[in-house]
């Protein structure tokens, strides 16, 4: 005769049995909308929409799972963009070795032999720290240098010049200078203010305080004249003008001044060579404080403005007929060879939350998004379209998009 089974054990397996079924269908939710958010991005809008009404259902079934979390790191690949534009996100492709660590990161440059240069600005205070760090393909750590950017260092960029690859690295706040190094790190030449331009008090030469104004040196990026023996460079936070250089580092001209009508600017922040398609190669200059894009000469005449699709345009690059410009405003934008723009990334309710309490998003990684940008400073292609990112923040973010 079996034996009967005392009431509390089967209440212990009543309760088991329970909770068993509701973690199950709860993992079973979680990943499902997990799964279907991946590509909710590129989705056509009827489905985007029938879609999040779904979450939504999904969102309120698991609402008694205080630990469980749908907007934890996504599980699977992130894909963001549409078309022929779209890219598989990594937000850890490169990592740091233990002796290092990640501080405020500004941009980003690739060598022929597709290694990728981070920028830092780094800390003033921890002047040993290297400012400049190297990884290979794969993302993995090679060496470090450049500490004496640190606390202002901003731009760098690759040139190839015969045979060879340099560094042009630019600082700002307390650094004020322009550089050229080898990709090991030794200095070519190292050149403070250009005051044969007339743009600057004598103080600019002989001290490096971090006094701003109009009549101080505070350099941001470069972009290299297409025959390639000279280059310029935007004083984006000093002077607001465009000067350009030999590449043996002798100073050539200035134009450009602070100002909201065409050929002048608030910030001239970045620039490279507009060089798509069968064009005539024109300077394409990102004026952020003015929120637009301007295209000059190359010998610096106005041709051109765009305004109306930017909101804080960082920089630029190009590849092929393709031009992308990294916009602080949490997106990314396009201009094809068309010369139609577009964004990936764009979503305004989210660059409320980046923007809310002084932009505290940028401090806070903790509530940070796997596909979605906090404040892309700059941007490059690698030779075979890949993009890598570098975001203002303060713990330092790069991110690789890979082609699809």
């Amino acid at each position: 005769m079996r034996k009967k089974i005392p009431q509390r054990w089967k209440v212990v397996f009543g309760h088991f049995r329970i909770f068993s079924l509701i973690w199950l269908e709860a993992l079973f939710l979680l990943s499902t909308a997990e799964g279907k958010l991946v590509h909710l991005l590129h989705m056509p809008p009827m489905n985007r929409r029938h879609l999040i009404k779904q979450s939504s259902l999904l969102a309120g079934s698991a609402f008694a799972f205080p630990n469980l979390s749908l907007a934890r790191k996504t599980i699977g690949p992130v894909i963001i963009g549409s078309g022929e534009h779209q890219y598989e996100v990594n937000h850890r492709h490169v990592q740091l070795p233990d002796q290092y660590h990640w501080q405020v990161t500004h941009n980003v440059a690739v060598d022929r032999d597709q290694n990728l240069y981070v920028m830092h600005e780094g800390s003033a205070k921890l002047k040993d720290h290297p400012a400049i760090f190297v990884f290979d393909p794969d993302g993995k750590f090679i060496r470090a240098f450049g500490s004496q950017f640190q606390g202002g260092g901003h731009g760098i960029e690759v040139h190839q010049e015969g045979k060879e690859q340099f560094l042009y690295v630019t600082g700002y706040q307390q650094v004020k200078s322009i550089a050229k190094m080898t990709l090991t790190g030794e200095i070519i030449w190292y050149l403070r203010a250009p005051m044969e331009s007339g743009r600057y008090t004598h103080e600019e030469v002989t001290r490096t305080n971090r006094t701003w104004g109009r009549n101080r040196f505070m350099p941001t990026n470069v972009a290299f004249h297409p025959n390639g023996d000279s280059f310029y460079l935007a004083d984006g936070y000093g002077a607001h003008c465009i000067h350009r250089y030999h590449i043996n580092g002798t100073y050539l001209s200035t134009f450009g001044k602070s100002g909201k009508k065409d050929g002048q600017f608030n910030l001239p922040h970045g620039l490279w060579i507009d060089d798509r398609g069968d064009r005539s190669p024109t300077i394409a200059v990102t004026d952020r404080g003015n929120g637009r894009m301007q295209w000059f000469t190359l010998d610096g005449e106005h041709l051109k403005t765009e305004s109306k699709p930017f909101t804080l345009p960082a920089n630029v690059d190009v590849y092929k007929d393709l031009m992308l410009i990294p916009d602080l405003a949490s997106r990314l934008t396009f201009i094809d060879g068309n010369d139609n723009i577009f964004h990936i990334g764009h979503d305004p309710e989210w660059s409320k939350q980046v923007n809310a309490k002084k932009k505290a998003m940028r401090k806070d990684p903790s509530k940070w998004q796997d596909g979605k940008f906090i404040h892309p400073h700059d941007a490059c292609f690698d030779a075979s379209g890949n993009i890598f990112v570098a975001e203002w923040v303060s713990t330092g973010r790069i991110s690789k998009l890979r082609k699809l």
